[in-house]
């Protein structure tokens, strides 16, 4: 077997579509981005007689004014099969990997709920990270289905709605780049209302774009009136769709528009050549006291499927560093915010 890095977009998206159910997040484009925001992406890559066996986008971030790094590798590593050599290979060369980098680190978050993988990773030292970048589980649509065996697997209250927004006169058309700071307004918006921390617009303008202009992206608006009120964009990969962002204002959302939107993504994203939407993000338990609950009953009611995956892992080269970096460093800054606030109490 060989590990080789890959040093062109061609190459590596292409070995990616050489393997089952890639992600965005491990696409050239994305190391592109986070590289302009203070990672570097190494794409390794595994093969066998020309076969592609497995791939690992993974992002590092230095820790100013020291010679250390964090390493992660979002939505990777991307594996052929769970065969349990080539698991213990791909691991093997990670852990490799973090050393070399000098990582106190090395994240890594998988879509599979597998428990051979699970069983390895902790085998091999690997903890369940405390961080959970992304979201551990998600909601799956299966759009190899006609659109009227996909609208009789939504809730009633769902194809309801949808049917209820045409009548209020809700319109859904594709967004341009041009309105990426509409749609920031928008997020932004979303992000007040809902308690959610955005970053700035330089950022997402820089992300949204990216995918947009390479085909990888896709911005749904839907307006009333001539006034837009709700979107969203998707990125998409192989035969796969996710629905990365959602944002609205506060006006007409008795005309449901995000019913609107999502239809019309799911329509869309069928039209392409998808197989799967990925609705992004789903609870850590189905249970009504989880904090996502709300969130989950509306993408359950367009007929998405729970599917859960392990979450990430940390693997620590240096358990001391790892301990400093992960548990006394974030509580000794949290004394220190905790005395802060108490002094400007006390003025």
């Amino acid at each position: 077997m060989i590990q080789e890095q890959v040093v062109n977009r061609e190459q590596w998206n292409g070995a990616l579509l050489a393997l089952p159910a890639p992600h965005a997040l491990q696409t050239w484009e994305w190391g592109q981005v986070k590289r302009r925001h203070n990672w570097v992406p190494t794409r390794l890559l595994w093969q066998q007689d020309g076969q592609v066996l497995a791939a690992a986008q993974v992002l590092r971030r230095p820790v100013p004014r020291t010679p250390w790094g964090i390493s992660y590798a979002p939505k990777g590593p991307i594996l052929d099969d769970l065969d349990d050599a080539l698991v213990a290979q791909v691991l093997s060369s990670l852990e490799h990997h973090a050393r070399k980098t000098r990582s106190i680190t090395l994240k890594i978050d998988p879509d599979t709920n597998h428990p051979q993988v699970q069983q390895q990773l902790l085998a091999r030292g690997w903890r369940y990270s405390r961080e959970q970048i992304q979201f551990r589980n998600t909601g799956l649509i299966d759009l190899t289905l006609g659109e009227q065996d996909l609208l009789m697997a939504m809730k009633s209250k769902t194809r309801y709605n949808i049917r209820l927004a045409g009548r209020k006169g809700v319109q859904v058309r594709s967004g341009t780049v041009a309105e990426i700071p509409l749609f920031y307004e928008m997020y932004a918006e979303t992000g007040q209302r809902d308690g959610f921390l955005i970053r700035p617009l330089d950022y997402y303008q820089d992300a949204w774009q990216v995918f947009l202009d390479a085909g990888l992206g896709h911005m749904l608006l839907a307006e009333v009136q001539d006034e837009v009120v709700a979107g969203m964009i998707l990125f998409r990969f192989g035969e796969r769709a996710w629905y990365m962002y959602g944002a609205s204002t506060g006006k007409h959302r008795n005309r449901m528009p995000s019913y609107a939107l999502q239809w019309e993504a799911i329509r869309w994203t069928k039209s392409v050549g998808c197989t799967t939407y990925d609705l992004w993000g789903a609870p850590d338990e189905l249970d009504e006291s989880d904090s996502m609950w709300g969130v989950w009953r509306f993408k359950a009611g367009l007929g998405a499927v729970f599917t859960p995956h392990l979450g990430a892992y940390d693997y620590a080269p240096s358990r001391l560093l790892y301990w400093v970096y992960s548990g006394a460093l974030p509580r000794y800054v949290a004394l220190l915010r905790r005395r802060h606030d108490r002094n400007e109490k006390g003025r």
